[in-house]
């Protein structure tokens, strides 16, 4: 695993186009935060007070979203991010959902934006 690329992902955002948050089953809670220029995710962060693998489904939700047209990251689902291998397949079913899940509201929270 690579500190370095889980640094550029993780963390909170100051000003933000959109944001999202949503607390798991689980009692983990996951923040997404996108800047958004030209209907394009050109910043993106993730915030989690959870466990490794949900830290981890975080990131390569984050990678996957970063440089896709808004309307493009709406189809990342959690079945391609288990499948990244960056999320433990038996572990992370949850967690790449909660992960999914807080991208679509960050998103909406654009979408929805007057």
């Amino acid at each position: 695993m690579n500190n370095s690329k889980e640094d550029d992902f993780f963390g909170r955002m100051n000003d933000p186009t959109a944001a999202g948050t949503i607390q798991g089953p689980c009692g983990d809670t996951m923040e997404f935060y996108i800047v958004v220029t030209n209907d394009t995710i050109d910043d993106v962060k993730y915030y989690t007070d959870g466990c490794k693998n949900t830290r981890s489904c975080g990131r390569a939700v984050a990678r996957s979203a970063k440089g896709r047209k808004v309307t493009d990251a709406l189809s990342i689902s959690a079945g391609e991010i288990i499948r990244s291998g960056e999320c433990k397949p038996e572990e992370g079913r949850h967690c790449a959902i909660l992960a999914v899940s807080t991208l679509y509201r960050a998103i909406a929270d654009y979408l929805l934006k007057p």
